[in-house]
């Protein structure tokens, strides 16, 4: 027998399915099934909005559907970490072609619920329609709880640049796969499922930070844009950026490149980066440099160990 598309479910049969059991926080007083969620925050809101496309950000052959509904949500979430509020609701719509497995869908809500669940954020609302391929636009609220959001126009000299998370992984993931292997297998799930370090952000703002970013195209390119935005240079210290032993395993296995090419121009681990002044940085963050004046003429930019960064300078342009 074949199984079911959601073709078979029809359009509200399968909004249905995918709502079905949803419970709301006592922050949303009207939740999926009408025309607009409605949400009472304490503060003010941010709002940001993320999409992933089958062959651009994910392909079928590399990631399950669990994992693009927990990567959907987590890539969007990160944004609201940082800006240092809390995250609040999560609206969901979804391409996909008519012969897609009902299935598919199914663990990929699952995926969505998870990630939701993680992160303390509700599944709100959404929206599906027919598309040539599988596409996911996500729409994440956050409340700031009445603390100031953290810009990346922040930055003084004088500070130090800290980040929580993991750094690096999943650019070695895609290294990886996209060579043919599935190990080392922390790097390929790396890549599959962000860690998202969630809270953060908030304890980031209690703490003082200065400026902060998701670091969703690597150090190098994610810390240029608080260079650029805040007028100032930041040197990195290569010595402080642990490189993990699968990180190494890949870089001999493709060519005996240097690891650390991973870790500042990785992105998609979605760590966050901030700035603090002096000994303001909070437990469980690792200071990687510091944020420096700019010299007559100069012009904002990060580098490592004091010079510009031979290898690649990371980041991603989709035009």
């Amino acid at each position: 027998m074949a199984a079911r598309t959601i073709a078979d479910e029809g359009e509200f049969g399968l909004i249905a399915a995918v709502t079905s059991g949803l419970t709301m926080p006592d922050a949303v007083t009207v939740g999926p099934g009408d025309d607009c969620a409605v949400f009472a925050p304490t503060g003010q809101v941010v709002v940001s909005t993320d999409a992933l496309y089958e062959d651009v950000h994910f392909r079928k052959a590399w990631s399950g559907p669990h994992d693009v509904g927990r990567k959907a949500v987590g890539s969007a979430l990160a944004d609201v970490e940082a800006m240092g509020a809390t995250p609040l609701g999560v609206v969901v719509a979804l391409s996909a072609p008519p012969e897609t497995p009902t299935d598919w869908v199914l663990e990929f809500t699952k995926g969505v619920r998870e990630e939701c669940e993680l992160a303390g954020a509700a599944l709100v609302g959404g929206d599906t329609t027919r598309g040539p391929a599988i596409g996911v636009v996500v729409t994440v609220f956050g409340d700031l709880q009445g603390r100031t959001p953290l810009l990346r126009s922040g930055a003084r000299p004088g500070d130090v640049v800290a980040y929580v998370g993991r750094l690096g992984m999943a650019a070695a993931g895609l290294a990886v796969l996209g060579r043919g292997f599935r190990s080392p297998g922390a790097v390929v799930r790396a890549h599959r499922v962000p860690e998202v370090p969630y809270g953060q952000g908030r304890v980031a703002s209690q703490a003082g930070a200065t400026s902060l970013i998701d670091c969703s195209d690597g150090p190098l390119a994610d810390l240029g844009h608080v260079a650029r935005a805040s007028g100032v240079a930041i040197d990195l210290d290569s010595g402080s950026l642990d490189v993990d032993e699968a990180q190494k395993t890949v870089a001999a296995a493709i060519g005996g490149g240097d690891p650390l090419n991973y870790i500042l121009t990785g992105g998609d681990d979605h760590a966050l980066l901030g700035t603090f002044a002096g000994s303001d940085v909070p437990q469980g963050w690792t200071v990687i440099g510091r944020v420096l004046p700019l010299g007559p003429d100069a012009e904002a930019s990060v580098t490592v160990d004091g010079k510009v960064w031979s290898g690649d300078a990371g980041g991603w342009r989709h035009f």
